[in-house]
């Protein structure tokens, strides 16, 4: 890939660089990984995405590996436990929310409502496709990531305001903001289409 030509945003870091490479815009349907990458957004605010990249297998070791059954059920001994993590941040509102975020997931599957359709719902199943041509023109929120954040607040989701939730969007495929002169957008659009 020309690096030249790499979205900006990922500096040179080969960890920020391979997570623009391989993950960002693909689009993602499986439940369970947008689970993860929904709480791990949440996680960011405040916060540059790399910090939480970086701890993203510390996360993955101190949340049961994103299993919502499991996270359910943690409690305030579990939550204490989890503030002395070094490997996570460290932050009792941020570590409620995913325990917050795994009941409501739960809650939705008891409704009978598919977790990835719900999200997918607000693009009609079908990643959106921008024809960015500098960062500058990328927005930070949209009105579908408006009207998802307001339903996952209803449905009981925290950390999940209408920025967060663009940036879940964008990085789960929902959309393709990869601009235009990127070798990614082209391989992100045959994929979403």
């Amino acid at each position: 890939m020309d690096e030249n030509n790499r979205c900006p945003w990922c500096g040179t870091d080969p960890l920020y660089t391979d997570y623009h490479d391989t993950v960002w815009g693909r689009p993602e349907f499986d439940e369970l990984a947008l689970f993860e990458k929904l709480c791990l957004d949440g996680q960011q605010a405040g916060l540059s995405w790399i910090t939480i990249l970086r701890k993203q297998d510390s996360y993955r070791a101190a949340y049961d590996q994103f299993n919502p059954e499991r996270i359910a059920r943690y409690n305030d001994d579990k939550v204490e436990e989890l503030l002395g993590n070094p490997g996570i941040i460290r932050n009792r509102l941020k570590v409620k929310s995913i325990i917050q975020n795994a009941r409501s997931f739960l809650e939705l599957k008891e409704q009978g409502i598919d977790f990835s359709e719900f999200l997918w719902s607000f693009v009609d199943g079908r990643p959106i496709q921008n024809h960015w041509q500098t960062l500058s023109e990328v927005p930070v929120t949209t009105g579908e990531a408006e009207a998802m954040s307001r339903a996952l607040k209803k449905a009981g989701f925290n950390f999940v305001g209408p920025t967060i939730v663009y940036a879940f969007m964008q990085a789960t495929g929902m959309v393709n903001d990869h601009l235009v002169s990127c070798p990614q957008h082209r391989e992100c659009q045959a994929l979403g289409n």
